[in-house]
């Protein structure tokens, strides 16, 4: 059975993180994506070697490329050339989308302007990705994740009391990318009914934005969050509690209910349980360090098996606070495993699963691997075989 955009030709202009994302997932569910690289490569070719098959051995790929870059085709060029940018022109004249995540107004500089592009191919699907969009007092300024978890606001909620903290994966990133996708997915749903491509817009401080909103609700109705790490601002108890042989569980209490069966179920105190002064979530609240002591005391004298058998057994919502080495054994974790130039890695699968059969992952491209195959394809009058 052909996947769902089984077909459709995606010519993405891209680096980094985002858009890489955004075409990942294209390519994922069948189209054909072709990736056009600058002579020296996606810079994100060269994070890291980390992505080592076999284990320990000298060469290896990025981590980050690995990730993001399977099934795709390597295409270099050097888009100074007048040559290079008539295969481009070639390419875009035959594709049902364009992504593309160079600085605002360099595309057009290139002599692609996104609206010439549009009025030369109404069907064609356009997307920009940028760090603070197209237009705004912002829209120069160079953004890479860190600095806009910063300027969103994201790490000023994040990490403990002492200071703000980045998350530790590229959230906005990702959430640009993954709204990339999403929309790319609507237009080409709209193309089916009126005929009409798109020029869509996606920045990673607005993705961003949209996912502080809560906070921004909480400050701007007179309750700005607090920073309290592994601990929640207005649920009691609600945090990570050390066992007696040293894992750290986090528990999630979010009715009166379920504190009433945690203080005497799992406590083991009935006389907490019909307590009045902590009855109720409010109470908690406010004796939140009396609440968590409680917590901490017995969870403290337990061993973590014999603690989460009887949180189990009460249906009491718990997760081990654990760390990367603990994910890479987790028994929930499903991987797939990738083709790249070094050999084959193994990595988390993506999160979507159907009753389809079971999907095959194409390869991670090396630098140029199919260069002279699409010019060939694309300007078979003047091929020119590269990379």
């Amino acid at each position: 059975m052909p996947l769902p955009l089984s077909g459709l030709l995606v010519v993405s202009l891209e680096q980094a993180v985002a858009a890489p994302m955004c075409t990942c997932r294209l390519a994922d569910a069948g189209a054909r994506v072709i990736k056009v690289e600058r002579p020296e490569g996606d810079f994100a070719r060269y994070y890291d070697k980390l992505a080592v098959p076999p284990r320990g051995s000298a060469e290896g790929e990025s981590a980050y490329f690995v990730w993001l870059n399977r099934g795709k085709e390597s295409l270099v060029l050097d888009l100074a050339r007048a040559d290079d940018k008539a295969l481009l022109s070639a390419m875009l004249a035959k594709a049902d989308v364009f992504v593309q995540n160079l600085k605002p107004g360099a595309i057009a500089k290139l002599g692609f302007a996104l609206e010439e592009l549009r009025r030369a191919h109404p069907r064609l699907v356009i997307c920009s990705i940028s760090g603070y969009g197209e237009d705004g007092p912002y829209a120069q300024r160079k953004a890479y994740d860190m600095l806009v978890q910063a300027e969103s606001g994201l790490a000023s909620v994040t990490g403990g009391p002492e200071a703000p903290a980045r998350v530790g994966v590229s959230v906005c990133d990702i959430a640009a990318g993954m709204n990339a996708y999403e929309a790319i997915l609507a237009a080409l749903y709209a193309r089916e009914r009126i005929g009409d491509g798109a020029a869509i817009s996606i920045s990673m401080f607005d993705a961003m934005a949209e996912w502080m909103a809560v906070p921004l609700i909480q400050y701007e109705g007179g309750a700005p969050p607090k920073r309290i790490g592994l601990a929640h601002t207005s649920i009691a108890p609600y945090g990570a509690f050390k066992t007696k042989d040293g894992a750290d569980i986090l528990i999630s209490i979010q009715s009166d209910r379920e504190w009433r069966v945690l203080a005497e179920k799992v406590l083991g105190d009935k006389a907490l349980a019909a307590d009045p002064a902590f009855a109720t979530n409010v109470e908690r609240v406010k004796r939140r360090g009396e609440t968590d002591a409680r917590v901490a005391a017995v969870f403290g004298a337990t061993d973590e098996a014999a603690l989460t058998q009887k949180l189990t057994e009460n249906d009491i919502a718990f997760a081990r606070v654990n760390a990367t080495a603990d994910l890479a054994v987790h028994p929930q974790l499903r991987r797939i495993e990738v083709a790249t130039p070094s050999g084959v890695v193994s990595y988390p699968a993506p999160p979507a699963r159907s009753d389809a059969a079971p999907r095959r992952y194409g390869a991670v491209p090396a630098l140029g691997e199919h260069t002279a195959k699409i010019w060939a394809e694309f300007l078979p009058q003047a091929p020119r075989p590269r990379g």
